[in-house]
């Protein structure tokens, strides 16, 4: 991966992409592209597959809110991680030249600001703009989108957030920022691999899978509009009983280590 990605060489010259694979555990992840059950994530990953690295938080809602202000997923075994845009405080110790700084306190007005076009296409229910709180990072974005269609009782839930993708960049003529909530793989998800509802690793894997197949729908409605920077991760994992541990909102470890890349197209 490159690490020496310098973002102020990017902001205002590059598109963004940002695709945040809700609930996915790390350990799922990096089996499905070792057994090269992955053939269009692998693409975009290093010959090694997804970094293996710490969410900063444990559900979605504190993790996207450190993701919009830059804290995203930290390296393990690295004592600090540098940051490639962060909002501007004092003490910061983990900016350095080639972060990108904003006053602003989020990445999306940040680059609203800088004459980014942004959009945000929902999963989960923190974006289902039902409720003050499930509206919160929608209104942080020019467009927003969410539908039962998206959301993740629906099991075509990553080809619909795919083509209202496509769709909207189709009418973009400016640099944008675009950002997905991919619901597919968070519960329940046991309709990916059997019948009953019951959610498991298996089912887990199967969703991602899912999410594969669907990826160069996405991404190549995005290299169509030019030179592009592109961070995929989760946010948090799931557990599924593992040291008595259920879902996330808690600490184990298939919670809190997060698949992780970023590249360039």
């Amino acid at each position: 991966m490159d690490t020496e990605i310098n973002m102020n060489d990017l902001i205002g010259h590059s598109n963004i992409l940002f695709v945040v694979l809700d609930a996915l555990r790390y350990d799922v992840a990096q089996e499905q592209f070792t057994k090269g059950n992955l053939t269009n994530f692998q693409i975009y990953l290093p010959k090694t597959g997804w970094e293996k690295r710490y969410t900063p938080g444990s559900f979605t809602y504190p993790a996207h809110k450190a993701f919009f202000a830059g804290f995203l997923p930290t390296k393990i075994g690295v004592k600090i991680t540098p940051r490639l845009f962060a909002a501007d405080f004092q003490g910061s110790q983990s900016t350095t030249k080639n972060t990108f700084l904003f006053s602003e306190n989020n990445i999306v007005k940040a680059l609203q600001n800088r004459y980014y076009k942004t959009c945000c296409i929902g999963g989960v229910g923190f974006f289902s703009q039902r409720t003050e709180i499930s509206k919160e990072f929608p209104n942080l974005f020019e467009e927003s989108f969410w539908s039962e269609e998206t959301g993740v009782t629906n099991k075509d839930s990553t080809k619909f957030q795919f083509e209202i993708a496509k769709k909207w960049l189709s009418k973009i003529e400016q640099n944008f920022f675009l950002f997905l909530n991919v619901s597919a793989i968070h519960q329940p998800n046991y309709f990916y691999s059997r019948s009953e509802n019951r959610d498991d690793k298996e089912s887990h894997a199967a969703a991602l899978h899912y999410v594969d197949q669907q990826l160069p729908y996405l991404m190549n409605a995005v290299k169509d509009k030019g030179e592009c920077f592109c961070i995929i991760c989760a946010d948090h994992g799931t557990a599924y009983g593992e040291d008595g541990h259920w879902g996330h909102r808690n600490a184990h470890p298939s919670v809190m280590q997060v698949p992780y890349t970023h590249f360039k197209i």
